[in-house]
């Protein structure tokens, strides 16, 4: 019995320590002006089936259905009837690209113009710190 509390024990703190790891990281803030990803084949798909779906079926409200018999007849689907598809998806691709490239080019230039004002203030603040601390470090020894 004393095994398994010590084995129940070592799982339960190494769930414990895995959360605590995920917590402290936390979610990068997102950059509004940032481009949106593109949509794959299939989303491009989805964009003209719901449309055809909702016209046939005006009753239904459930996305789940919709989603379903979209992704059935995306499966049943050859190559040569989904290739307009990733045609449009490839054009979107390519647009994202340029965009996503104009936009780190406005954030390099951005950034580099903050960056300095930036690291001048906090140097200053990091340099008051050092000396604050510093003495603080003395009086404990």
């Amino acid at each position: 019995m004393k095994g398994s509390r010590s084995k129940a024990g070592s799982k339960a703190d190494s769930k414990l320590s895995v959360k605590k790891a995920a917590g402290k990281k936390g979610k990068a803030a997102k950059d509004p002006n940032k481009p949106k990803r593109p949509a794959s084949a299939f989303f491009v798909f989805m964009e003209e089936f719901r449309k055809q779906y909702k016209a046939k079926h005006p009753n239904n409200k459930s996305v789940a259905a919709v989603g379903k018999a979209g992704g059935d007849k995306w499966k049943s689907m050859s190559e040569a009837e989904k290739a307009p598809y990733v045609e449009k998806a490839e054009k979107r691709k390519v647009e994202y690209n340029k965009n996503l490239e104009a936009y780190n080019k406005k954030m390099a230039k951005g950034s580099a113009e903050e960056e300095e004002s930036d690291k001048s203030k906090s140097e200053v603040n990091d340099e008051n710190e050092d000396e604050e601390s510093g003495e603080e470090d003395e009086e404990d020894e």
